[in-house]
């Protein structure tokens, strides 16, 4: 078991994000380095034949380097660059790597939907406030997919990817995002996502009580404006956040211009245009699975990985 250092730079679809982690002797990990990037290079994601567009590429390429940049006073012993969901599917995906490798010396791992979601599932154990769970489902939901899992006795039973990322959802649901969230969009998202978990066959049929964990850049967005409305850290707002949270921001924002929901105190600028795409999304999933609360995690892909690399090196 290594106590060394490695670097994942995780290339998403709606951020780019660099993770630098150290093993301790007695196993935990400790985080070195942590920074995201929103760099949205799936603009065009859900179109019948998606690309990457010089904008998105240039941007994409401009923060992998930086990100690179601030990991390498760390001297990590392995530095892994990954690409989901918007590398996976455009069809210029590969140009777009091999530009990458050309200009950090690194080559970019593109993980397969079954990939992504166990290294989800490989992160989340990491997380020492959960370490009390047992029989648990995990939802990412990102730019381009939606990855659920279902841990039973902490092993994964479960692992899937399921095109529903809220960049995607909003180019397909959304016909202004700088207007308000019409609510015939809002309810045939909400079918449509309910649809997809359907077709998708992914299971809700852990033994009672089952928890859910949910990651990704969304719920730590509405955790950030409930720190913003008391004044505290996102450090310091509960990791528990009932469903009925989820419902109140939607009537809150859908009603917003865009220019309206960048000024919401705690809101990530670059999210606002796919924030209600996303909170209806997730509402819809937390019907399917019945669920009433969920908690949140920061150890996602990148940490599974990481972990993943230190037993290896």
């Amino acid at each position: 078991m290594s106590t060394g250092t490695v670097a994942v730079v995780d290339i998403g679809s709606n951020s780019i994000k660099v993770l630098v982690v150290h093993r301790l002797a007695d196993g935990y990990y400790e985080s070195l380095k942590n920074k995201t990037v929103d760099a949205r290079i799936s603009a065009g994601i859900n179109g019948a034949f998606p690309r990457l567009s010089e904008e998105g590429m240039a941007r994409g390429l401009e923060a992998i380097v930086a990100l690179l940049e601030m990991a390498a006073p760390f001297a990590p012993v392995h530095t892994m660059l990954v690409a989901t969901s918007a590398v996976r599917d455009a069809a210029n995906g590969d140009e777009f790597r091999a530009r990458v490798l050309a200009a950090t010396g690194h080559p970019v791992r593109l993980l397969t939907g079954d990939e992504e979601a166990n290294f989800i599932g490989r992160g989340l154990t990491c997380d020492p406030a959960l370490t009390h769970l047992r029989d648990f489902y995990v939802c990412d939901l990102g730019g381009g997919s939606l990855e659920c899992l279902a841990f039973h006795e902490r092993r994964i039973t479960q692992a899937l990817s399921i095109r529903l990322g809220c960049v995607r959802m909003t180019e397909k649901f959304v016909c202004d995002s700088s207007a308000p969230l019409e609510s015939d969009a809002a309810v045939g998202l909400a079918l449509y996502t309910k649809q997809e978990l359907k077709k998708s066959g992914f299971r809700f049929d852990l033994p009672a009580p089952a928890e859910a964990v949910f990651t990704g850049g969304t719920v730590t967005s509405i955790r950030l404006i409930k720190a913003a409305r008391h004044g505290v850290a996102l450090e310091d707002t509960p990791t528990t956040v009932p469903v009925t949270t989820l419902s109140a921001l939607i009537d809150e924002l859908a009603p917003l211009t865009l220019d309206e929901r960048r000024a919401v105190p705690g809101m990530p600028v670059a999210r606002a245009d796919v924030f209600p795409a996303a909170l209806v999304t997730l509402l819809a999933l937390t019907e399917t699975a019945g669920l009433t609360r969920f908690h949140h995690s920061l150890y996602n892909l990148r940490w599974g990985i990481a972990a993943d690399l230190l037993d290896s090196v």
